[in-house]
């Protein structure tokens, strides 16, 4: 049986591991698509969204309804890229093991 020291020592080792992971995920970039590329965004680890390119042909004040569905959804692309990521980063770290529904603050 291991003593509560290395079970502390260990906790410890594995949270550092975990910040130092939150801290390379929020550094990193994603992109999201929709309407066939016609728009273009960029997220960072932390869901901040970081560019958006728009295709010029979509700049048509009577169709903002269609532009604005096609941001959403390439937005919500762009995030669950960045879910995945953080998925894999845990899994990782963890060696797949099931945390149940453990919400961790990433």
């Amino acid at each position: 049986m291991m003593n509560i020291q290395g079970i502390m020592k260990q906790a410890q080792a594995m949270q550092k591991k975990m910040e130092e992971e939150q801290a390379k995920l929020a550094a990193e970039e994603v992109e999201g698509t929709s309407g066939g590329g016609m728009v273009k965004l960029v997220l960072n680890g932390k869901f901040e969204m970081k560019k958006l390119s728009l295709d010029k042909s979509l700049l048509d004040p009577e169709e903002t309804d269609v532009l604005e569905d096609l941001i959403v959804a390439a937005y919500n692309d762009a995030k669950s890229k960045v879910d995945a990521k953080m998925q894999e980063s845990m899994s990782a770290m963890t060696g797949g093991l099931n945390l149940g529904g453990l919400k961790l603050p990433f």
